[in-house]
């Protein structure tokens, strides 16, 4: 947490897996609220009570902690928290100079409004908060204010998945920013950070680095489902001067559970698709010099065509230069599955790979026009782990282990 003109962005607890769209232009939110003892706060401004016979001070009061009135170089995602006592509604409205009301949503909690994208830069609002006690009198505080200037310097935000592609039920989340972002204001920009899946799903964010953050659920996700991620960084403080510069939201489908299992012991590949068993692959493994990891992987790069080359890693003694089809790519440190006609005879039988999955001419062809992107692998029984990193290697970690990488802490789904 920091002190300063950081927190004028937090404004309280903001409700989980909201859509980047508002039916309304203005939200008014009716809620009860406990009654407060005491009459604290500012006389609302819509009351014009005064002398003996004037007309009663409604019960409720509202008044606006932040932004302040006549506040300037406020953050373009400001909340706008506000404290009520005896108030049994309460509702908020944010206005541009020309009147023009701003989509937003209200807390959970009751204390603050948020708006659903950033303000304009050096644009002027206006805050109104109404509160209405059991009388009927609404009481209102209101709060006029600057937005900052458009900063100079600006945080990139991508996505690695693109709107409606369908993806394998191992497939992490992947949003990457253009600069690192320092570690004591990543809880930030995780509450910006929201999944909608349906149905719905448990997950959670775990930051890979400080520039990659990725998502994914307590379980595969579930086949044929459909998720939403959207990141808000737009105008969000991101230390040393940088802001967000924009907003991200994603739409993506989750194929069928295809799901491939490799065991050392038996030098075999049983493949499951929705939870069936359709089909068993001999294999040939990593040999003894260079084994396989063992480990749970997905498959991160689909290549029909492609040319190995170690010649310059490995020398010219134990390197090589080999044309390969049907590669898919299962670590960055070059362990693939793909088609190896020249180990046909041994699959099933010996590991003499240089740690890929080898598979027959036929069994490469059906492999690689099944699976997608996330599907996941999992390899047992070698002589070396996987090292987690080396791939997206999301689901090598434990549930427990993987809420650790969180920014916010883990909250479990009631």
């Amino acid at each position: 947490m920091r002190a300063g003109q950081d927190e004028l962005i937090r404004g309280g607890s903001v409700r989980r897996g909201g859509r980047r769209a508002f039916a309304a232009a203005v939200l008014v939110a009716t809620m009860a609220l406990t009654a407060c003892t005491g009459g604290g706060g500012d006389k609302p401004s819509s009351w014009q009570g005064g002398g003996d016979g004037g007309e009663k001070a409604p019960k409720a009061a509202a008044t606006i902690s932040e932004p302040a009135a006549d506040a300037k170089d406020v953050p373009a995602t400001t909340a706008i928290t506000f404290t009520t006592t005896e108030a049994q509604q309460t509702s908020v409205e944010v206005k541009d100079a020309t009147g023009k009301a701003v989509e937003g949503t209200l807390a959970a909690d009751g204390k603050s409004w948020e708006p659903a994208a950033a303000l304009d830069y050096a644009q002027t609002y206006t805050a109104t908060v109404t509160a209405t006690g059991d009388d009927g009198k609404p009481a209102t505080a209101t709060s006029t204010f600057t937005v900052m200037a458009k900063p100079a310097k600006q945080v990139r935000v991508t996505s690695f998945l693109g709107d409606n592609q369908v993806v394998g039920v191992g497939m992490p989340l992947i949003v990457k920013f253009g600069r690192a972002i320092p570690e004591d204001y990543r809880d930030d920009m995780q509450r910006r950070m929201t999944v909608t899946a349906k149905p719905a799903q448990e997950g959670i964010w775990r930051w890979i680095s400080p520039t990659e953050v990725h998502y994914r659920p307590k379980t595969f996700w579930k086949a044929n489902s459909t998720v939403s991620y959207q990141v808000r960084a737009a105008g969000l403080p991101l230390g040393d001067g940088w802001y967000g510069r924009s907003d991200l939201t994603v739409d993506v489908k989750i194929g069928p559970s295809f799901v491939m299992t490799v065991d050392n012991r038996t030098k075999r590949m049983t493949v499951t698709k929705d939870g069936k068993v359709v089909k068993t692959i001999l294999v040939s493994l990593g040999k003894k010099s260079t084994p396989s990891s063992s480990g749970t992987m997905v498959v991160i790069e689909k290549l029909r065509h492609t040319v190995f080359d170690t010649m310059e890693e490995l020398g010219p003694e134990e390197g090589y230069r080999t044309e390969i089809d049907y590669a898919q790519r299962l670590t960055w440190g070059g362990e693939f599955i793909h088609a190896a006609p020249w180990s046909e005879g041994v699959q099933g039988r010996s590991n003499v790979s240089h740690g890929c999955v080898n598979v027959s001419m036929k069994d490469g062809n059906w492999l690689f026009a099944n699976t997608r992107l996330g599907d996941p692998i999992t390899v047992k029984g070698t002589e070396r782990k996987l090292q987690n990193g080396n791939g997206w290697t999301d689901w090598n970690l434990s549930w427990d282990e993987y809420v650790k990488g969180s920014a916010l802490p883990y909250e479990p789904t009631a």
